[in-house]
């Protein structure tokens, strides 16, 4: 027990009754979804700018973060700050972009200066809010309203279910845009390089080395071993004529011919017909190979011929595992 008679389940329970109250409110919201929301994602496809998004006060936070996620999944977007807009940036809004104002109550004064301007000069308007009869909701061209939910603090003065159904609202209307546009994990990585999600979406040409070891199908084992040696992958491939890779030659494949292996060439010995893997392919789908064989290196072929390898070690150091 705490020194003021609160115990842990008492803490459990009040977490459980918010999660419970925002869940209801975020099943409203769905459930509430009509027209208007596909209006407004043909409005934002027809942009030639930007979607410029604002709010003030714990609305701001959610338009930062719906401004991301639209910038990150191929919606140019930017936060606009409804204060300093008044004093300035309000010169970042042109005619070409779209605005998105979000406010609980529809009422908020600083968003003033900024649905002014957006009247003036023609610029189309999206309002999010709960009142349907506010300034914000009555002067915007189209109006995304809030359902009536209660705010889990239960009083009503704390924005709790009206910010997370204002956020999931945003984050719909992203991948609604992301979908319509066809948005790939190629083309989100993009805009993601760093971290885990970068190395998850890099391509085996991103990490594959192009220093490879082959050695010709008629090569005798003595050069194959030195180039399984030089090159330090531990393994080599071996093209035809043509110089397309036929076959791998590994530790396994040497083991399994140590009797009299100097007396083969690298036909004799490789393993024919390997595991390959595209240049373009995730890098991720290169390990998923790798680790389900039980294998440490890749060749990336294209067109038959090899234009890279890839070692387990890479993916690691890339920060796939």
């Amino acid at each position: 027990m705490t020194e003021k008679g609160l115990g842990v389940a008492d803490y459990i329970e009040t977490a459980r009754r918010v999660i419970g109250v925002e869940i209801a409110g975020l099943e409203a919201l769905s459930a509430g979804l009509g027209d208007e929301f596909s209006r407004a994602v043909e409005m934002i496809l027809a942009v030639r700018g930007r979607v410029i998004v604002s709010g003030m006060g714990k609305s701001g936070h959610v338009g930062r973060k719906i401004a991301a996620t639209f910038a990150s999944t191929g919606t140019p977007a930017q936060f606009v700050h409804p204060a300093e807009a008044s004093h300035g940036d309000l010169g970042m809004v042109t005619e070409a972009d779209l605005a998105l104002v979000l406010s609980n109550s529809g009422e908020t004064p600083e968003l003033a200066d900024l649905i002014a301007h957006t009247r003036r000069f023609s610029i189309p308007l999206i309002g999010v809010a709960a009142r349907p009869q506010s300034t914000l909701m009555r002067q915007a061209d189209l109006a995304l309203v809030l359902p009536a939910a209660p705010e889990a603090c239960g009083n009503g003065i704390v924005p709790t279910t009206s910010t997370t159904m204002t956020l999931a609202l945003g984050d719909a209307l992203a991948i609604a845009l992301m979908e319509h546009r066809q948005f790939t994990p190629e083309h989100f990585r993009t805009f993601h390089p760093g971290g885990k999600l970068g190395a998850l979406l890099a391509k085996v040409g991103d990490l594959m080395h192009t220093d490879l070891p082959l050695v010709a199908q008629d090569a005798p084992m003595s050069e194959a071993l030195l180039v399984i040696s030089q090159k330090g992958y531990g393994v080599t491939g071996v093209v035809d004529d043509a110089g397309a890779l036929i076959g791998i030659i590994t530790d396994g494949d040497l083991r399994r011919h140590m009797q009299g292996l100097l007396d083969l060439n690298a036909s004799a010995v490789m393993t024919p017909a390997p595991r390959t893997i595209a240049p373009g392919a995730l890098a991720e789908a290169a390990l998923a190979q790798m680790q389900d064989r039980k294998i440490t290196c890749l060749f990336a072929v294209e067109d038959g011929m090899p234009r890279g390898i890839l070692h387990i070690h890479d993916c690691l150091r890339a920060g796939l595992v």
